[in-house]
C-alpha cells in the first residue's frame, strides 16, 4: 500500500484544500499526510473501513478534535487557513460557511432545548435576523427538509424526534446559512434503507439548492455509487486511490480498493438457487401476536397504553434452509426472535448469535470458557472445544484470552463457536454482521454459508440488509409494523416482488455501482413506520403506499377496514395485500 504523492496547490475553483494533513493521538497517526481538493458544486466521498481515518479527517477540517489530538499540515476554506485558526475564527466559519451533518444527530442536537430554538439559534449567529425572523425562518427550513406540521414540530425536543426526522432537522441547520461546504460524516449509518434514502435524497437537493460542495464520510460503497461525484479511498490513515466515480468503480488500481468492492454484496448478485433439505418445519408459526404494556413513572409504574410488537406473523423454518426475515427498524423482527426460542421445545434444538458480540459475551471469562459455558450447563464433556476454534477459523491456543483482545469480526466468530457448541439443528441469527466492516462482513458470511453446509443446519437470519439476505437466504420473509406482508423463495421476492412494500425496500438499497445506481427506479417511501402503540384498522401500510394513494374511494376503504389476508399468488409465493402487482420486476 503506498500513498498518493503530495498535490500540488490548488487550482482557482477549489473552495476547500486539503494538504498533507497528519492527525496523532499520543503515538498512534489517525491520518498521515492527506491531500485532496473540493471543488465548488461537487460531491467527494470518503470512504474506507473502520480506523481508516475518514471520520477524522473530517473532524480535524472543522477543528472539531479533542485536544489530546496533534493536527499538522492545512485546511484552506479560500482565503481561510482553519488548522491552528483560533476560536472566534472557527466559530465564524462553522454554520456560516462550513456546516456539518453528524452520523449520530441526538447527540449533535442540545437535548433540553427545542429543535426551533436550536435552528433559530444557528441563524442568529451568523445574521442579524430578530428572534421572531429567526424562528420564522426555522419553521421555514424544517417544512423545506419535510418535517411534517413544521410550526408544531419546531417546538419539540430533540428526544421527540425519530431518527430520520432528526437527521433532516440536523440537514436544516445545515442549510439554514447557505453554506459554502457541507461536511457529513455517515450521515445515513444508524437510519434504515427507505429512511436513508429519504435523507440521500435531500441532502442531493439541498446540496443542488445552496450550491455547496460536499464532502460524504461512508463505508457504504453504493451510498457513493449513486451520489459521488469523486471518490478518495482511505485505508489506515492513508489515501490510497482518488479519482472519479465512475473510473474508481469500474476500474480500481489499488488492490485495497479492489477488495473493498469485491466484498460488497449485492443486491442485483445472480446467486443459483440450493436444494436445502426438505422435510418438517423445524420452527413454524402462524399468526404470532405479542404486547408489551406501556407504563409511566418510576416509584409507581402504571399503564397508561399497549405496546403491539408483533401483531401476525407467519413463517416456518426447514431443516438445512435458510429464512431470511427483513424489515425496518421497530417491525417486530428481533421480537419474534425471542418469541420463538421460548417456544417449547425449541430451546433445546436452537442457539443464537447477536448482533453485538462484545456485549454478549463475559468480558470475565476467557473465550474458551464461554465456548464451553453451554456444554458444562448441560452436563455435556467439553473436549470438543479446540475441534470449534478450528471449525470457526480461529486457534486453539488463543483459548486462554479474553474477548477484549480479539477484533470484532473474531468475537463474532466465537460467538458462532459458542452457538455450535451444542450441535444445534437451528441458529437464529440476529443481524450478525451489521456491526462488522465490509471484507470482515464477507468472511463471516462465508463462514456461515461452509458451516450451514457442512452441518447440515438450518438458519433464521435477521436483517436489515436486503442485498446481504440475498446472498445468504434460500427464502424470505418481509415484515412490516409485526406482521409478515410477502414470504417466499429469495430470487422471486427480492426479484419479482408483489408487496409495494417490498418494491420500495429493495429500490432503496443502492448498489455499488454508478451506471447501475443513477439510472435505477426509486421509489421514496413518505415519512416513518406508524406508531406500535396504536391497533390500526384494515392495513398498516396503507398511509405510505403508493399504490393505495391512487386508488378510488372504493378501494381505498377497503384498505381502510379490512385487514389483508395471505394469498399464494405463485407457487409457494405469499403476499398480504389487496391490490399486489403482478409481474413488477426489479432487475
Amino acid at each position: 500500500m503506498t500513498a498518493l504523492p503530495r498535490a500540488e496547490a490548488p487550482p482557482a475553483d477549489v473552495v476547500l484544500s486539503v494538504r498533507d494533513l497528519s492527525v496523532r493521538f499520543g503515538d498512534a497517526v489517525a491520518v498521515d499526510s492527506v491531500s485532496w481538493d473540493l471543488r465548488r458544486g461537487e460531491v467527494l466521498g470518503v470512504v474506507g473501513e473502520s480506523g481508516s481515518g475518514k471520520s477524522v479527517t473530517a473532524l480535524a477540517a472543522m477543528g472539531l478534535l479533542p485536544a489530546t489530538a496533534t493536527v499538522e499540515g492545512s485546511v484552506r476554506l479560500g482565503d481561510t487557513e482553519l488548522i491552528g485558526a483560533g476560536v472566534r475564527t472557527l466559530m465564524e466559519v462553522r454554520g456560516a460557511r462550513v456546516a456539518m451533518v453528524f452520523q449520530d444527530p441526538l447527540s449533535a442536537f442540545t437535548p433540553v432545548y427545542r429543535i426551533g430554538v436550536q435552528i433559530a439559534e444557528a441563524l442568529r449567529a451568523h445574521t442579524d435576523l430578530s428572534r421572531e425572523e429567526a424562528h420564522a425562518r426555522a419553521v421555514e427550513l424544517l417544512r423545506s427538509v419535510g418535517i411534517p406540521e413544521p410550526e408544531r414540530r419546531a417546538e419539540s425536543y430533540p428526544h421527540e424526534f425519530s431518527g430520520g426526522m432528526r437527521q433532516r432537522a440536523m440537514i436544516a441547520m445545515a442549510i439554514a446559512n447557505d453554506p459554502d461546504v457541507i461536511l457529513a460524516d455517515e450521515p445515513t449509518t444508524a437510519l434504515d434503507v427507505t429512511v436513508q434514502a429519504q435523507v440521500l435524497d435531500l441532502l442531493r437537493k439541498a446540496q443542488r439548492e445552496t450550491g455547496a460542495a460536499m464532502v460524504l464520510v461512508s463505508h457504504d460503497l453504493g451510498v457513493i455509487a449513486g451520489i459521488a461525484d469523486r471518490v478518495a479511498v482511505m485505508n489506515k490513515g492513508v489515501v490510497v486511490e482518488e479519482g472519479t466515480v465512475e473510473e474508481v468503480f469500474a476500474r480500481p488500481k489499488e488492490p485495497y480498493t479492489k477488495d473493498l468492492l469485491a466484498a460488497v454484496p449485492r443486491l442485483d448478485a445472480v446467486v443459483e438457487p440450493r436444494e436445502p433439505a426438505r422435510g418438517a418445519p423445524l420452527v413454524e408459526v402462524t399468526g404470532l401476536t405479542k404486547t408489551f404494556p406501556l407504563t409511566r413513572g418510576s416509584a409507581f409504574k402504571r399503564r397508561v397504553g399497549t405496546v403491539y410488537a408483533v401483531s401476525g406473523v407467519d413463517l416456518a423454518v426447514r431443516p438445512g434452509e435458510t429464512l431470511g426475515l427483513v424489515g425496518e427498524s421497530g417491525s417486530g423482527k428481533t421480537t419474534t426472535l425471542f418469541e420463538i426460542m421460548r417456544m417449547p421445545g425449541v430451546a433445546e434444538d436452537a442457539q443464537v448469535v447477536f448482533q453485538d458480540p462484545m456485549s454478549s459475551l463475559d468480558p470475565r471469562m476467557t473465550v474458551g470458557e464461554i465456548i464451553a459455558e453451554p456444554l458444562r450447563a448441560r452436563g455435556l464433556p467439553v473436549d470438543g472445544v479446540p475441534e470449534l476454534f478450528g471449525q470457526v477459523g480461529l486457534q486453539a491456543e488463543h483459548a486462554s484470552r479474553f474477548p477484549h483482545q480479539f477484533s470484532g469480526g473474531q468475537r463474532q466468530r466465537i460467538g458462532i463457536a459458542r452457538a455450535l457448541s451444542v450441535r444445534p439443528k437451528l441458529v437464529v441469527l440476529d443481524e450478525p454482521v451489521s456491526a462488522l466492516d465490509v471484507t470482515v462482513q464477507a468472511g463471516i458470511l462465508d463462514l456461515l454459508v461452509r458451516l450451514r453446509d457442512e452441518l447440515g443446519l438450518a438458519y433464521l437470519f435477521v436483517s436489515h440488509d436486503l442485498a446481504v439476505v440475498r446472498q445468504i437466504s434460500d427464502r424470505v420473509s418481509v415484515m412490516y409494523l409485526g406482521r409478515t406482508v410477502e414470504t417466499g423463495d429469495t430470487a422471486t421476492v427480492l426479484g419479482e416482488p408483489l408487496h409495494p412494500y417490498t418494491r420500495a425496500l429493495i429500490s432503496a438499497v443502492p448498489i455499488p455501482d454508478p451506471a447501475v445506481e443513477r439510472t435505477r427506479e426509486h421509489l421514496l417511501l413518505p415519512g416513518d413506520p406508524p406508531s406500535p402503540f396504536e391497533r390500526h384498522q384494515g392495513c398498516a401500510f396503507r398511509g405510505r403506499c403508493p399504490v393505495y394513494a391512487a386508488l378510488g374511494a372504493g378501494d381505498r376503504q377497503r384498505c381502510e377496514t379490512v385487514p389483508p389476508a395471505h394469498e399464494e399468488r405463485r407457487p409457494g409465493h405469499l403476499v398480504a395485500c389487496h391490490f399486489a402487482q403482478d409481474g413488477v420486476s426489479t432487475s
